[in-house]
């Protein structure tokens, strides 16, 4: 089996940045690799990220946003993570299950179980096998998202940045949550210092995982 790498954390905390920047680096060590993700990735989940992220959209009740979430990442580990994982690839994906739990769990406020049991289902029983939090104060992080948007010119990907403070303190706990419970897999990384600093860091972990997971 290849091996499972994802990147979580709030809105603006780098994470994108730091999940292409390992990509670019794994594929200049000449390891086969795949960039993904959430909501994203096959021909539907493209349509659903549309409708999930960009705030000129129709309001969207929280029971009813979890279930594109998971519709979205249920067709994306059918079509293509789980066949990459069966062809020895190291896939990359840009959220996972993680973020439904911190972002519809505990900012949403949606029922543990049943958020559990639903990312359960949509993952059909894969796990990452590392999964790095990139963790910021949320002032931080929308201060850099806002930036990034506001310098969009097409259709702007801002429904989560806009909302309340609140909601993304509480994301933001929930991932913290996440980690304590979950040690072994998930490692958080400082995301206030300089990027080359941060992706030092995750190469450095990477390169121990590879020894343990990867089979080229």
């Amino acid at each position: 089996m290849g091996l499972f790498i994802t990147f979580e954390g709030i809105e603006g905390c780098g994470k994108t940045t730091q999940a292409r920047l390992l990509f670019e680096h794994l594929e200049k060590d000449g390891l086969k690799a795949l960039f993904l993700r959430e909501p994203g990735g096959t021909a539907l989940g493209d349509r659903l990220r549309q409708l999930l992220l960009t705030s000129d959209a129709a309001p969207i009740a929280p029971w009813a946003e979890l279930f594109m979430y998971e519709a979205a990442r249920a067709e994306l580990v059918a079509e293509v993570i789980k066949p990459g994982l069966e062809k020895n690839q190291i896939i990359i994906c840009d959220r996972f299950t993680d973020s439904t739990t911190a972002y519809q769990g505990y900012g949403r406020g949606l029922d543990p179980a049943t958020v559990a049991s639903m990312n359960g289902l949509a993952a059909a029983g894969v796990i990452p096998n590392v999964t790095f939090i990139i963790d910021c104060p949320v002032e931080t992080g929308l201060s850099r998202a806002m930036e990034r948007i506001n310098g969009q010119t097409v259709s702007k990907e801002d429904r989560f940045e806009r909302e309340a403070l609140e909601f993304h303190e509480k994301v933001r706990a929930g991932y913290l949550k996440i980690a304590g419970e979950s040690r072994h897999r998930v490692k958080v990384i400082n995301g206030e210092r300089e990027i080359p600093l941060i992706h030092k860091d995750i190469c450095d972990i990477i390169k121990k995982i590879l020894l343990r997971y990867y089979e080229p």
